[in-house]
């Protein structure tokens, strides 16, 4: 394990005890708005939620009425929390069976956790047959602005994920490689889609205002 990737676990296992399951800022809630405005058909249907965290799309999959949702995660005090929450649902499961054929990949604001193709034939690999391959990012332009994700753990100490930003164009290539067209792209920016302030970014509007903050890619094999 790299040395990134080692302090990107460490600081989600520090996150975890205080994660909610739910959009918590204006930033997520956007983002969810515009994942969930691009979900196929999903009644009946098997899903994968990769790199679930504490659960937020798992649930809101099951919402969907997914036949079954399958939850990934390589930070176990976050896949406690997401299977915790879940529990109840029959139609969840936590890990991921080779036989279970998927029509949809959904991952949230986690590939700049990954390495830069390996994602992307993960997303593929596991959409057998013709499926949707659907995920958000935080956008190449939000870390030229300086936008980091940081949080504050239970005893206040202040923590930075470790990010790494993919440009638009490696993205495409990475997707072509893994054998994913993509459909959609949506880009979600601060006063446009983003109009609801909140902390540091609310103060800032000024200066971020037109900026991409995340970007919302929805692929097909």
């Amino acid at each position: 394990m790299s040395s990134t990737v080692q302090q990107t676990l460490q600081a989600y296992e520090g996150w975890a005890p205080i994660y909610p399951p739910v959009a918590h800022n204006p930033l997520m809630r956007a983002e969810q708005q515009a994942m969930l405005e691009r979900l196929p058909a999903l009644a009946g249907r098997r899903v994968l939620d990769l790199a679930c965290g504490s659960g937020r799309y798992s649930r809101l999959l099951l919402e969907a009425h997914a036949g079954r949702v399958v939850a990934l995660d390589f930070c176990i005090p976050m896949l406690r929390r997401s299977t915790r929450r879940a529990a109840s649902a029959p139609a969840y499961a936590a890990a991921f069976p080779g036989q279970i054929r998927l029509i949809c990949v959904v991952s949230g604001l986690a590939l700049g956790h990954a390495d830069r193709y390996r994602p992307m034939d993960e997303r593929s690999c596991a959409c057998c047959g013709r499926g949707t391959v659907l995920y958000s990012d935080f956008h190449p332009e939000a870390a030229r602005a300086g936008m980091t994700r940081s949080f504050k753990d239970d005893g206040n100490e202040t923590w930075t994920v470790p990010h790494q930003a993919y440009d638009l164009e490696c993205q495409q290539h990475a997707a072509a490689a893994a054998g994913l067209s993509i459909q959609a792209l949506a880009e979600i920016r601060v006063g446009i889609q983003l109009t609801e302030p909140f902390g540091r970014l609310g103060r800032n509007l000024s200066r971020l205002a037109r900026t991409a903050i995340v970007l919302v890619v929805e692929a097909r094999k």
